[in-house]
């Protein structure tokens, strides 16, 4: 039975990562930050096979315990501070953690491992937002990086030092440079679940408007549960690499408006929504999109869901979970 090993586990990879590495007959660990973390909850009633070590990236350390117990075949790091918008308010935690912090994993494996520095496979969850200022259209592996925030100038820090780690001591890790990947569990700070979100409630009665920065941000979106097997076939090849996981498309914040709001019946929702300066980036990334096809054409993989009927299924379980809640709090909405 092969072992893995995940940071972040608690996100909305960490999960779907989990669901698909238990399916495939994986002895599956995840590390957790704080032995109270509120979210163990979340994670023990969705994949309760897991088992979990107390641990922290900018602790290398709880690493190198949680590496020694759980044994790991495999070794997944998607723990970082993810929040983009937050990486400005608090740059130094951001590179902290979602910097420093792929340093310390990749240090743990490779004194774990010993003389055989590829026997654990690492993956590093790179980013789309690495391109930032893009240098070209559609941005593949080889594209010039140029972040426009804390967060991805930490991701780019992370992902060459995998590369070097790589390179310089022979060790199989590989990034995966994933643009925007969504769904149902994604946190409500994100503009695709705040949308969600918002527009559910705003069919339930709950909530009158819901208030944007950029409407004309251009975003490749898609679906987190076809990303995470872009994850694992990666550390199924016989030598590591880095590979974009992309739709291919583009899409604004105005369409993503505009699906949302007609699966709840709305056609015209400028009514029900504002702008506001304070949830504009300082430095705004305008345009991302992926080129795929390295991973396409060497793990076989692609994406299965499109922006429709992600957005769709984001706004449809919502409106679930809230009708729920109002149930289980004896409301009366429907």
């Amino acid at each position: 039975m092969p072992r893995a090993l995940i940071t972040g586990i608690t996100g909305q990879d960490g999960l779907y990562l989990a669901e698909l590495l238990l399916s495939k007959g994986y002895e599956v660990h995840g590390v957790l930050r704080g032995q109270n973390n509120p979210k163990r909850e979340l994670v023990e009633r969705v994949v309760p096979d897991v088992t979990l070590h107390t641990g922290d990236l900018t602790d290398l350390s709880s690493l190198m315990r949680a590496i020694g117990r759980a044994q790991p075949d495999e070794f997944y790091n998607l723990g970082a501070v993810s929040y983009v918008a937050y990486s400005w308010e608090n740059a130094h935690v951001t590179t902290e953690v979602t910097g420093n912090g792929v340093l310390n994993a990749l240090e743990a494996v490779r004194l774990y491992a010993g003389d055989d520095p590829s026997r654990v496979r690492f993956y590093q969850a790179s980013s789309s937002e690495m391109f930032g200022k893009v240098q070209e259209v559609p941005q593949s592996e080889k594209t010039l990086l140029w972040p426009r925030s804390p967060y991805g100038v930490a991701k780019v820090y992370g992902h060459y030092m995998t590369i070097n780690y790589r390179e310089s001591y022979g060790m199989h890790a590989s990034s995966g440079i994933l643009f925007n990947h969504e769904s149902p569990r994604r946190g409500p700070e994100f503009v695709t679940r705040k949308v969600s979100l918002a527009v559910a409630r705003i069919a339930l009665g709950q909530q009158e408007k819901v208030t944007m920065g950029n409407l004309d941000a251009r975003r490749d979106w898609g679906f987190a549960g076809d990303y995470v097997e872009g994850m694992w076939r990666m550390l199924q090849q016989p030598e590591a690499d880095d590979y974009v996981l992309a739709t291919g498309e583009t899409h604004s914040i105005r369409e993503l408006l505009d699906v949302a709001f007609s699966q709840v019946g709305i056609d015209d929702w400028e009514p029900y929504v504002e702008q506001d300066p304070r949830f504009m980036r300082p430095a705004e990334v305008d345009l991302l999109i992926g080129d795929a096809s390295k991973a396409r054409e060497r793990l076989g993989w692609q994406p299965t869901v499109r922006f429709e009927e992600l957005v769709r299924m984001m706004v449809d379980a919502d409106l679930a979970l809230l009708r729920e809640g109002a149930r289980d709090s004896g409301g009366s909405r429907s």
